[in-house]
């Protein structure tokens, strides 16, 4: 069962974490939202990233069979350590080098966060960890597709992070909402309703 992290400086979007079925959240001021990586079972040295390949290399020339095989056929599972999926979504200068470097071995960072200045990430530290960078923007028509299906069959909750919601002629004063985390996090915009300020949407997180 994977373990979901959460980390936000901002109290409502930690609350909005809980509220979405968050397993672990964290005040990143407080604690880092790696600390603990090594008692899930992830691998956070180069040391014992070594050892363990040593140790696979040993048990895999005892078997009767050529070892590459069976390496080729782990692979083609899946198998292998442990690797964490971590979802930048801040877009603030410097945070992709920060998870770069607090990251465990051959974790999958993906940048949803848009960072619109030149940003700065050390290569090296991205290399000896094998870290997996990936870059994300929109979504395909199949994901639009199984997700509305998730909502309209009851199989995702979204009422917890709809905050508010508001008519059409109240879509400027909603985004001057947005530009705050405090107090709002996905507003509904209803085409058939009149309200020109947010209304508050029941069953929100906050």
């Amino acid at each position: 069962m994977a373990t979901v992290v959460a980390s936000d400086p901002s109290a409502g979007r930690r609350k909005l974490a809980t509220a979405c079925g968050a397993d672990v959240v964290i005040d990143p001021a407080e604690q880092s939202p790696f600390t603990g990586s090594q008692s899930r079972g992830f691998v956070t040295t180069v040391p014992a990233m070594a050892e363990l390949g040593l140790d696979t290399m040993e048990k895999l020339t005892r078997l009767p069979i050529p070892w590459q095989h069976v390496w080729r056929a782990a692979d083609a599972l899946g198998a292998g350590p442990k690797r964490p999926i971590i979802f930048e979504c801040v877009g603030i200068p410097g945070m992709i080098d920060q998870i770069i470097t607090s990251a465990p071995l051959t974790s999958r960072v993906v940048v949803v966060g848009v960072c619109a200045t030149p940003d700065v990430i050390r290569p090296v530290m991205a290399i000896n960890k094998e870290i997996d960078l990936r870059f994300v923007v929109g979504y395909t028509p199949l994901e639009f597709r199984d997700t509305l299906h998730k909502l309209a069959e009851g199989k995702i909750n979204a009422a917890p992070i709809v905050t508010g919601t508001v008519g059409l002629d109240g879509v400027a004063s909603a985004f001057d909402e947005l530009a705050s985390p405090k107090n709002q996090a996905k507003v509904l915009i209803d085409p058939r309703a009149d309200a020109v300020s947010l209304t508050p949407a029941a069953g929100s997180g906050f």
